[in-house]
């Protein structure tokens, strides 16, 4: 019932560093720590200088300590998505032209920093993002605009309606999630079978 090959799902490619930029603003969560660091040692190597304006707001996995030995001074700490978000969003109202925003973590928290940045009118070309972890989605109902998260199977019940939504590959950016259509619509209470497909 998924419909594969829909150009609206992002694509990411492994994160790179960017030492035109004048500041560097690095947003992770879990083992999205790895290609932060993998940024900070190509920053290390090309231009040292650059990590005095570095910055970086993480929601912790195990490997938080990391970043101590990492030579950023400017590393925050948060207990959840929504108080990095919230800071980030502070940030980005005080950021000056030539910041360059690195992303890490999974897709659904990825979307909701993407999100953000488009509002600020960050251009492509000063985000770069690399989708690492879970590959829970965020589902979008087109029936109700609730919004389930951490979706991992094929149908979900949704949170707001509670109707059963196939969960499609067509994403939003602007809602920074997957559209959830009605998936008995047709034929009310068949259902098909419920799968985890998205770990």
């Amino acid at each position: 019932m998924l419909v594969t090959g829909i150009k609206s799902k992002p694509v990411y490619a492994p994160l790179q560093a960017d030492i035109r930029g004048r500041y560097h603003l690095m947003l992770g969560m879990g083992v999205g720590a790895a290609p932060l660091l993998r940024v900070i040692a190509e920053m290390r190597a090309a231009s040292e200088a650059s990590l005095k304006y570095t910055r970086v707001l993480y929601v912790p996995g195990a490997e938080a300590e990391q970043f101590k030995t990492a030579a950023v001074s400017d590393v925050q700490i948060f207990a959840g998505t929504p108080a990095l978000l919230e800071s980030f969003r502070q940030v980005l109202a005080q950021s000056l032209m030539g910041t360059r925003l690195y992303v890490a973590g999974p897709e659904s928290f990825i979307g909701l920093v993407m999100k953000i940045a488009l509002e600020f009118n960050l251009n492509k070309d000063e985000i770069r993002a690399e989708e690492c972890g879970s590959l829970a989605r965020r589902i979008y109902c087109i029936h109700c605009r609730a919004t389930t998260e951490e979706v991992r199977t094929n149908i979900v019940r949704c949170v707001g309606c509670e109707r059963w939504l196939l969960v499609r590959d067509h994403y939003s950016r602007r809602l920074a999630a997957y559209m959830g259509v009605m998936v008995d619509a047709e034929a009310p209470g068949e259902l098909p079978l419920l799968k985890e497909v998205f770990l």
